[in-house]
């Protein structure tokens, strides 16, 4: 079995420059992968020439694209083994698919593409769509010869890879269930997922997580073996393997059992968990269809050839899109976007490191230059910051040409949004200072620029649009595969979520005056349950089969959505007000530009009060909040009149020149209120920003407001205590 450097287990061609597939496109639209000489392919020693085709080699066919079971006729299911009635309509005249006929298709349009791009000793390395194919299926094979059983899962625990990858759609392949898990969860959530999934093998990427799986093996019935891929195993141990060795024990499985195992599967069954983040009990497993999985792709695909309705991507065939991936693959947004879509449309993905959220996110963007990226709200925020700290820095022309650049932009970008006939100091601006920022950003190339899983401040949105960079907004959920509404360059709005994707549908309940209502969706995209809880599944999809979202929102008369808060969220006050929190929060940090968090309470009370957090640096090695401030933050204290530099100065020492301006900009803030019950009376400062390990954000920096409550009660309970007395 060839042996690659350090891959352990795939040869592939080096290439000092990060593989442009744009330069691809000049010797045609499917052209090859651009290697220099053959590739080699794993286990059989075989060698694909960059003429390969899939007739010279000996892929599966696609299995027959065989009916769902007619007997089926529910919506739901709480069974890994369960099949739902497909959502099929005549609106929506996509065939049902499965992941593998998915994938063979893809090939027959983008086998010679590079599919996937990685770093091995600091060079890129690539490989194309067949490569990516027979991997996943040795992969698979090699799952089943360790037992992998029908609607049982493979959990995987590592950061994202290429084996992330071949460990999902080889499992899949093999009649398993994709299940993710983060990184950062707790021997308690690993071991209540692995055995909620009756996960038969785990693939974790390093000794730290292979430690986690050890210490709770004996509570997970189900789990047959582990396999390490990033890491060397510290010893031999029974029952766990490296990558290399799962192949190895593959080549013991024929074709034609994996071939028969295809054959078996229907679209209408479970192929992928999503874990939601559990802030009230333990986490809901979200089941997904190979249907599920596969429709978004295919809308996506599709509605780029008619009018690119959906987030303007671009299938390979008018551009190959190139894309980083780096946040959490074990959530949904990560997975669709980077995973499932990215095989549909034939895109390049490019792993960054896995600490890319603590600073090296920037430099893979630099040497990558995607055409398309997504970022959590929080992780904007963070470039953003980056770049006012440059700012604050440099010297006084630098700075203040950035900010005429920017002031000119925002005011374009604002009053006349089209692209076309830009004044001459709009493009003068961009010219001389924007598109270097761009360039230093790693964005020189990217034309579409996602966020999504929480709700992002105005001032964030206005600052990029000062740097002509448009943030396109997509808003769905785990239940809903990721998207069911995007924004794309033909489809913003400032501030809200985008149109309907082609082929969903959508209705507000129980609208207020103001046409607020709760969001509930509808389409091929809703999942199949929530697994061993059919109580919450019924909560969730109701007797005609609407899943109801949680989420309030209005919808404007050209179909735009505008999302206003979740009715979890919505503050009840004693006296009966209904209060949504985030759109007083987002005024508070706009007012106030040294708050990094800020959190409205006031459920059940008199009066509504504010937790704030205040900006501070993040430690360079753990990503940590440290006690300094941000640049922005100081600057702040220096207008104001106070000489801190430090979280605790302000705090320890109650600094009376901060406290005074925070408290005049809550001022402003009521004043602008619809009513007085919406104002804010009294509000502290915590000594440290919110943070994942802190347990107030969760994974994809969402904050966990239940969390906050409880951590903060006596601080929160002292503002109602002096009330009463």
């Amino acid at each position: 079995m060839p042996r690659g450097p350090e891959a352990g287990y795939c040869c592939l061609t080096r290439d000092s420059n990060m593989p442009d597939s744009r330069d691809a496109q000049q010797q045609g639209a499917l052209g090859t992968t651009q290697n220099s000489s053959q590739t080699s392919s794993l286990i059989d020693g075989r060698t694909l020439p960059k003429e390969s085709s899939t007739h010279g080699l000996e892929f599966s066919a696609p299995e027959k694209a065989s009916p769902p079971d007619a007997t089926e006729e529910t919506l739901w299911t709480a069974r890994a083994d369960g099949r739902v009635r497909l959502r099929r309509e005549p609106f929506c005249t996509q065939p049902p698919y499965t992941v593998h006929r998915m994938f063979y298709e893809a090939l027959d349009k983008y086998g010679n593409l590079s599919a996937l791009g990685f770093k091995r000793r600091n060079k890129w390395e690539r490989i194309s769509y067949y490569q990516y194919y027979e991997i996943a299926r040795k992969v698979a094979k090699g799952f089943l010869k360790l037992g992998l059983e029908r609607a049982h899962s493979v959990g995987i625990l590592g950061f994202n890879s290429p084996e992330w990858f071949f460990s999902a759609v080889g499992t899949v392949f093999a009649g398993g269930i994709v299940t993710g898990i983060y990184t950062t969860s707790s021997l308690e959530a690993c071991q209540y997922i692995a055995h909620d999934c009756r996960a038969n093998i785990i693939v974790v990427d390093t000794q730290k997580q292979l430690e986690k799986i050890l210490k709770i093996w004996k509570d997970l019935p189900h789990l047959k073996a582990v396999v390490i891929y990033q890491e060397p195993l510290p010893k031999k141990m029974a029952n766990v393997y490296t990558m290399e060795e799962l192949i190895e024990l593959g080549q013991e499985v024929p074709e034609e059992a994996l071939d028969a195992v295809l054959d078996t599967q229907q679209p209408n069954q479970c192929c992928v968990l999503v874990y939601t983040s559990g802030t009230t009990g333990n986490p809901k497993g979200v089941m997904l269809s190979q249907d599920n999985v596969g429709q978004l792709p295919r809308w996506i695909t599709w509605t780029a050839r008619f009018g690119s309705q959906a987030g303007d991507i671009q299938p390979a065939e008018v551009q190959q899109e190139v894309v980083v991936s780096y946040l959490p693959l074990s959530h949904i947004a990560a997975q669709i976007y980077d995973l499932w879509t990215g095989i549909q449309w034939g895109a390049q993905v490019c792993f960054a490191d896995p600490d890319a959220l603590k600073g090296s996110l920037v430099n893979t963007l630099r040497e990558v230059e995607p055409t398309s990226h997504m970022g959590v709200p929080r992780v904007w925020e963070k470039i953003m910051e980056g770049i006012q700290e440059v700012a604050a820095q440099s010297g006084f022309i630098r700075r203040k040409m950035l900010l005429w650049a920017m002031s000119v932009t925002l005011e374009q970008n604002l009053t006349c949004p089209s692209d076309d006939l830009k004044p001459f100091t709009s493009r003068l601006a961009d010219y001389l200072v924007l598109a270097k920022v761009r360039q230093a950003l790693g964005f020189a190339k990217c034309q579409k620029n996602f966020y999504g899983a929480a709700p992002m401040t105005a001032e964030t949105q206005r600052f990029f649009l000062g740097l002509n960079i448009r943030l396109y907004a997509g808003y769905g959920l785990s239940e809903s595969t990721g998207p069911h509404f995007m924004s794309s360059p033909y489809n913003y709005r400032l501030y809200s979520s985008g149109k309907l994707i082609p082929g969903c549908r959508v209705k507000l309940v129980n609208q207020d005056a103001d046409g607020i209502g709760e969001i509930c969706l509808w389409g091929r995209t809703i999942f199949m349950g929530y697994l061993n809880m059919e109580d919450k599944t019924c909560e969730a999809i109701d007797s005609e089969g609407w899943l109801h979202t949680g989420d309030m929102g209005r919808l404007d008369s050209d179909g735009f959505l505008y999302i206003t808060g979740r009715l979890k969220e919505l503050i009840i006050t004693a006296g009966g007000e209904n209060v949504p929190p985030v759109p007083i929060e987002e005024a508070v940090k706009t007012e106030l530009p040294i708050i990094s968090s800020a959190m409205l309470i006031g459920d059940q009370r008199k009066f509504l009060s504010m937790l704030l957090t205040l900006k501070c640096t993040l430690d360079p090695e753990t990503s940590e909040p440290t006690d300094n401030l941000t640049e922005q933050a100081v600057e702040f204290c220096q207008r104001v009149g106070s000489k801190a530099s430090t979280v605790s100065e302000i705090v320890g020492q109650r600094d009376e020149a901060v406290y005074q301006a925070i408290q005049e900009g809550i001022q402003r803030v009521n004043a602008n209120a619809a009513a007085r019950p919406y104002h804010i009376q009294k509000w502290a400062i915590l000594k440290r920003d919110f943070s994942i390990s802190g347990g107030e954000l969760g994974p994809t920096m969402k904050l966990k407001r239940l969390t906050v409550l409880e951590k903060y009660k006596d601080i929160i309970d002292s503002f109602y205590q002096e009330q009463k007395q």
